[in-house]
């Protein structure tokens, strides 16, 4: 009998281990990578992936590529593009073997940067995010004369009235104040990378901060699936952050996720399974959002030497953010950082 109750023990004991779920402290959040997940050109995912500690690989059903895991509860996401990157994050949250009632998400990808806010290479922390995929539009050329442009707010008739997207998207999502300070205040000064063709891609803007080196800064989110360019659409871009933050936020990014991501925590945050004032968005410019005025053309012509300057700017800014959060977990674990006494 003892014998029989020892191989019992024995064959159960990877099952409890199994059981115990991993306490997950961040999670870092990529869209996309370039080729190969290490060891070639690199895109949102690859540096975190060879310059963290990560020492295990788990396949999450509805993500893409295998999570990475670190003994420290940090777990990297390659989350996929647009809608892919919702999927991603309810994927985790849901799964049995992550325990995310407590993680930090960090949205820590590329984006293309409005040069009145910021500059090529340079990362922004959000203070909203805001969604314009739950739009209305219609083509500009056949718009009525005194539209500024095609796209306005569903629920409503004409461009710069503030609508409703109930049952479809929030729409706008400020982030914690006290949070987003403190991880702002803590990379503000982090050194950036600079080099030629980041010169070069600045130099057709007149004025900083778009002719600006590369520089740490607060500017706010826009995400839509559409990859949009231009002066005109810039103009529409800053428009409607500031018409659905009431005044409140200034466009600087625009991306394609990270709508999707602050939608999805939000509906996932009753179930208890994720905490939405956790979320921490960092974006960091690749491009511009429209050509500057001496370009010869205006039509978008790629990311330049912006790609490897922009995830290496992720990288910089938020590494410190995600290692401050580890070691100050007996704090941070039920207090988020910044927060008032």
């Amino acid at each position: 009998m003892l014998r029989l109750l020892a191989l019992i023990v024995v064959l159960l004991a990877p099952v409890a281990a199994r059981a115990e779920p991993i306490q997950v402290k961040v999670v870092v959040l990529t869209m996309f990578e370039v080729g190969q997940p290490t060891g070639d050109v690199a895109g949102e995912f690859q540096l975190w992936a060879e310059r963290w500690p990560f020492t295990r690989e788990l396949a999450v059903p509805g993500i893409e590529a295998p999570v990475r895991v670190s003994d420290d509860g940090v777990v990297l996401v390659l989350a996929g593009m647009n809608a892919r990157s919702r999927q991603s994050v309810t994927a985790l949250a849901l799964d049995p073997r992550f325990d995310t009632r407590r993680a930090y998400w960090l949205v820590a990808g590329i984006a293309g940067v409005d040069p009145r806010t910021g500059s090529v290479g340079s990362a922004a922390w959000a203070d909203w995010v805001v969604e314009a995929d739950a739009a209305h539009e219609m083509d500009d050329r056949e718009a009525p004369k005194d539209w500024p442009w095609g796209i306005y707010s569903l629920q409503t008739r004409a461009p710069g009235i503030k609508g409703s997207a109930a049952g479809a998207s929030g729409m706008a999502w400020r982030l914690d104040r006290g949070l987003v300070d403190w991880a702002f205040e803590l990379t503000k000064g982090v050194a950036l990378p600079d080099n030629d063709q980041l010169k070069a891609a600045r130099a057709g803007f007149a004025e900083a901060p778009g002719r600006a080196p590369p520089f740490v800064y607060r500017g706010d989110s826009l995400g839509t699936a559409r990859f949009w360019h231009g002066v005109r659409r810039t103009a529409w871009a800053r428009d409607w952050v500031s018409l659905w933050t009431d005044g409140q936020g200034r466009f600087a990014m625009t991306n394609c996720e990270d709508n999707q991501v602050m939608d999805a925590l939000t509906l996932l945050a009753p179930t208890g399974r994720v905490d939405v004032r956790r979320a921490l968005v960092l974006r960091t410019a690749s491009n511009y959002a429209h050509a500057p005025p001496s370009a010869a053309s205006p039509v978008y012509s790629g990311l330049g030497g912006g790609l490897g300057a922009g995830v290496e700017a992720a990288w910089r800014v938020g590494s410190p953010v995600v290692r401050a959060l580890v070691a100050g977990w007996d704090r941070y674990a039920e207090a988020l950082p910044g927060t008032r006494p």
